[in-house]
C-alpha cells in the first residue's frame, strides 16, 4: 500500500520506516528543509538504537521516501498519517491541536479518491471529530474516513515495539477504513498480534489512559519507596513481591527520581484537562501529576543531605541526563530538576551522557560537560547517578574511588547494591533501600 506519513519526528519516522520494512511504500513528510535533507543523506535527526539503519535499509530499497513536498505523497497515498506533534499548551497545559489541525487542512486539499486519514499523534477526546470537520469542510464531496491509530513505543525500544506490539488499537466505524488499516498493519497477523477495533473515541482515550495508568504505577512505588526509607524496608523487595502478583505485574515498578520523556508528563496532564473539561475529574492521576513534579524536585535535596546538607562551592559529578536510557530526549528529564536546584544551592555540575549532551547543553547552562563518566568523576565531592545507562552499571569503582575527592555516591536508579558500595569503601545513598 502506499502511505504518506505527515511530520518525521519521533514517532513518524519510526513508524514510516517501520511500515516500509513491512512492504510498503512510505513518504515522510515534513515542512523542515533542513531535516529532510538530513534525512535524505541518512542523517538520523533522533537517537533511536537500529532506526539508523532500518531506514537506510529501506530507502535504499526504494520503499522509503523523504520529501518537503505534501502535494503527490497526499494524492498517491492509501493512508495518510498524522504524526505530528502534540506539546503541552502554553498557560492551561491542554494538548496543543494546532499542528494537527493544520495537517488536516492541507491533507484536505491535496487528497485524490478514498483516503483513509489516521491520526497517530495522541489527541484527546474528540479530536478525530474536529479533524473529520475541517477535512469535510474544505472538501464536502470528499471521499474519506478519519481513523484513530494510537501510538504505544518506548523510546529505546520503539522498532520492537512497533513490529511486536501488544496490541494495535484501531478507532474507526467505517469498514472500508478497517480494511485499509488491516491491510497495513498484515504482517502482524502472522504473529497472532491482537488488533482491537475500537470506536474513534474510545481508541482516543485508551491512548492516555494506558499512559496515565503507567505513571500511576511509577509514582506509586516512588511513594512507597520513601516509605521503605522511613521503616527500614527494601523497595525492590516490595516491587518484586507485589509485581509477581498476575494482577499487578512487574512493569513500571521500579522506583527512581519520577518519570519524564515526551509521553507521559504532557499525557497526563492533557488527561486531566479533559477531563475536568467534561466535569469528570481524575483526582488519581491530579495527584500524580503533583507527586512526580515534587519528586523530581526533591531529587537534589537529597544530594544535599547526602553531602551532609551543604553543597556550596562543591564539585558534583552527574552521570546520565537523559529522561532514560537509549534515548537523547530530555524532555521533561528528572535531570531538568536536579541539576539546577544543585546550581542554586551552589555546586559546580560536571556531566556525562552517552547520547544527551548536545541536547542537554541547549537547556542546562554552566554546566561542564565531559567525554566520559571517569572524565566526569575527577576531583568531583559525590557522583550522581540520574539515567540508568547499561554501561554505568559496570564501572571501575576502584577507579572512581581513586577519581573522587570523597566516598559519595548518590544513586538515584539503584544501579549498585549497598552492600556491595560499602565493602568497597562508599558512603552510598540509593531509593527505597537500607543504607549497609
Amino acid at each position: 500500500m502506499r502511505v504518506a506519513m505527515i511530520g518525521t519526528g519521533y514517532v513518524g519516522l519510526v513508524s514510516g520506516a517501520c511500515f516500509a520494512d513491512f512492504g510498503h511504500t512510505v513518504t515522510c513528510v515534513d515542512k523542515d528543509e533542513s531535516k529532510i535533507e538530513r534525512l535524505k543523506k541518512g542523517e538520523i535527526p533522533i537517537f533511536e538504537p537500529g532506526l539508523d539503519a532500518l531506514v537506510e535499509k529501506n530507502v535504499r530499497e526504494e520503499r522509503l521516501f523523504f520529501t518537503t513536498e505534501a502535494k503527490d505523497a497526499i494524492a498517491d497515498a492509501d493512508a495518510v498519517f498524522i504524526a505530528v506533534g502534540t506539546p503541552s499548551r502554553r498557560g492551561d497545559g491542554h494538548a496543543d491541536l494546532s499542528y494537527v489541525y493544520a495537517a488536516a487542512e492541507e491533507i484536505a486539499g491535496l487528497m485524490d479518491g478514498f483516503t483513509v486519514v489516521v491520526t497517530k499523534s495522541t489527541v484527546p477526546v474528540g479530536t478525530g471529530d474536529e479533524v473529520e470537520a475541517i477535512i469535510r469542510k474544505a472538501r464536502p464531496d470528499g471521499d474519506f474516513a478519519v481513523v484513530s491509530n494510537p501510538e504505544f513505543l518506548r523510546e529505546g525500544a520503539a522498532i520492537k515495539d512497533f513490529k511486536i506490539p501488544d496490541r494495535v488499537v484501531v478507532g474507526t466505524d467505517d469498514e472500508r477504513a478497517r480494511e485499509v488499516m488491516r491491510q497495513l498493519y498484515r504482517p502482524l497477523f502472522i504473529n497472532e498480534t491482537p488488533i482491537l477495533f475500537t470506536e474513534r473515541r474510545t481508541s482516543e482515550l485508551i491512548k492516555y489512559a494506558a499512559n496515565a495508568f503507567l505513571a500511576v504505577k511509577i509514582t506509586f512505588i516512588n511513594e512507597m519507596a520513601d516509605l521503605c526509607e522511613k521503616v527500614g524496608a527494601n523497595v525492590q523487595e516490595v516491587s518484586r513481591g507485589i509485581g509477581l502478583d498476575g494482577r499487578i505485574g512487574s512493569k513500571f515498578l521500579h522506583a527512581g527520581p519520577g518519570y519524564g520523556g515526551s509521553c507521559f508528563p504532557k499525557d497526563t496532564l492533557a488527561l486531566t484537562k479533559t477531563a475536568n473539561d467534561y466535569g469528570s475529574p481524575v483526582r488519581i492521576v491530579d495527584t500524580v501529576v503533583e507527586v512526580n513534579a515534587a519528586r523530581k524536585k526533591a531529587m537534589a535535596q537529597k544530594v544535599i543531605d547526602a553531602m551532609g546538607g551543604d553543597v556550596s562551592g562543591k564539585t558534583i559529578a552527574v552521570l546520565g541526563l537523559a529522561f532514560k536510557q537509549n534515548t537523547d530526549d530530555m524532555r521533561d528529564a528528572p535531570s531538568l530538576d536536579v541539576v539546577p536546584a544543585l546550581q542554586a544551592a551552589g555546586a559546580k555540575i560536571r556531566a556525562y551522557d552517552p547520547e544527551a549532551m548536545e541536547e542537554a547543553a541547549k537547556l542546562l547552562s554552566d554546566v561542564e560537560y565531559c567525554d566520559s563518566a571517569y572524565h566526569a568523576i575527577e576531583k568531583a565531592d559525590a557522583l550522581v547517578f540520574v539515567t540508568e545507562w547499561d554501561q554505568f552499571r559496570a564501572l571501575d569503582l576502584d577507579r572512581i574511588k581513586a577519581g573522587l575527592n570523597t566516598d559519595i555516591v548518590v544513586d538515584l536508579r539503584n544501579l549498585y547494591e549497598p552492600e556491595y558500595m560499602a565493602e568497597r569503601g562508599f558512603t552510598y545513598t540509593s531509593i527505597g533501600r537500607p543504607q549497609a
